[in-house]
């Protein structure tokens, strides 16, 4: 049933805004935002703040007080289950609630429907939305509905370039094409998913620390090599700083048992991936990351990895800076490798594209699939 007035909506679209202030905060829980409202008055705001803590309805019903026969919008359909806090729906009969408003649906096997109908069963209205506030409430909770649908982590691609197209010299040499702002809009996303995966090359090229070092990050990501034969250094500042920030090595069955148990015994985890190719390679690690709970990574690179991740279907996202400088030089290089179609027609096409400026960079940012 659509949501039937502006006021609906407006409401609706404050508790996707709400939503919002627990990104980063609360993997693997979806974002939820919810508004209490009766007799045109907002009684109530609440958002899932951290894990672990009090779900959006709960939030808002406390700050309501009393909600008898009042609405109550949420971006994500409530929770019937028992996990680290009580069940929503439990909450919301007991207050009273006349009526439930969602903006999306919850994929996860726990819930599918299942808090609707017993929110129906008890009486209470219940009005789903559709077309673009529906869509803004998915796109909240991509990392959480890929997962909740595969298993897998949902990726965002990351790079930046030169006009030309070029992410590094011949010689491998890349510090900086991109400049400081949209540096630090890439450490936001650091904060903001679950993990940032590099391929080996760059670990060694680089020896990145692989951190969101800006203000206000409440979780530092996990840090993941893709490493297939375990030659991450054990003096690199990835496996020095195991023992803070989580460092999990994926390497293949050909890695020498020396090198890999090396690295577990300075902090690093293991996580051995099989198949026949990469891209095979690439979805057995995901499977392993995502059944740890590892919902979201931020893929910075390099060109080989993101090509076995494009190859392998399992890029969801893509953000690329291009920087005001051109290269040149046929042998610098290009952001993604790995095999790719044989014709054009065969390439996978952006669902959406957006572009906007970032300082002197411009930023294009492409969704490639929606869950």
């Amino acid at each position: 049933m659509p949501v039937s007035t502006d006021t609906d909506r407006i409401h609706l679209a404050r508790a996707i805004e709400l939503a919002e202030h627990g990104r980063g905060r609360v993997s693997p829980n979806p974002l939820v935002g919810a508004v209490i409202v009766r007799d045109g008055e907002v009684l109530g705001e609440g958002w899932h703040d951290r894990l672990g803590g009090p779900h959006a309805e709960a939030e808002a019903l406390t700050a309501a007080g009393d909600a008898t026969a009042a609405t109550i919008y949420v971006s994500l359909e409530p929770c019937c289950h028992q996990g680290r806090t009580p069940p929503c729906t439990d909450a919301i009969l007991a207050a009273g609630i006349s009526r439930v408003v969602v903006a999306s649906d919850d994929p996860s096997e726990k819930a599918c429907g299942r808090g609707l109908g017993i929110l129906r069963d008890e009486g209470v209205e219940v009005e789903m939305v559709d077309g673009d506030l529906c869509e803004r409430a998915r796109r909240l909770n991509q990392p959480f509905r890929k997962h909740a649908r595969t298993g897998r982590p949902w990726i965002l691609f990351k790079s930046a370039m030169t006009l030309d197209g070029k992410v590094a010299t011949e010689t491998g040499d890349s510090k900086w094409i991109s400049g400081e702002a949209s540096r630090s809009l890439a450490h936001r996303w650091r904060g903001e998913l679950d993990a940032v995966a590099v391929g080996i090359g760059t670990a060694v090229a680089d020896d990145p620390r692989l951190t969101a070092r800006i203000e206000g990050v409440a979780n530092q990501p996990r840090r993941v090599v893709f490493d297939s034969l375990a030659r991450l250094p054990l003096d690199s500042n990835l496996v020095r700083d195991a023992s803070e920030t989580p460092l999990t090595v994926v390497i293949s069955r050909a890695a020498p048992r020396t090198a890999s148990a090396a690295l577990v015994a300075s902090g690093a985890e293991i996580v051995v991936a099989t198949g026949e190719n990469e891209p095979a390679r690439v979805r057995s690690a995901l499977e392993q990351l995502g059944a740890q709970g590892v919902t979201s990574i931020l893929l910075e690179g390099g060109p080989h990895l993101a090509g076995a991740f494009l190859d392998a279907g399992e890029i969801d996202e893509i953000r690329f800076f291009i920087a005001p400088i051109v290269l040149g030089g046929r042998r610098a290089r290009d952001p993604i490798e790995g095999e790719g179609p044989e014709r054009i027609a065969e390439a996978m096409r952006a669902l959406t594209l957006e572009c906007e400026r970032s300082a002197d960079d411009l930023l294009i940012s492409a969704r490639l699939r929606e869950w």
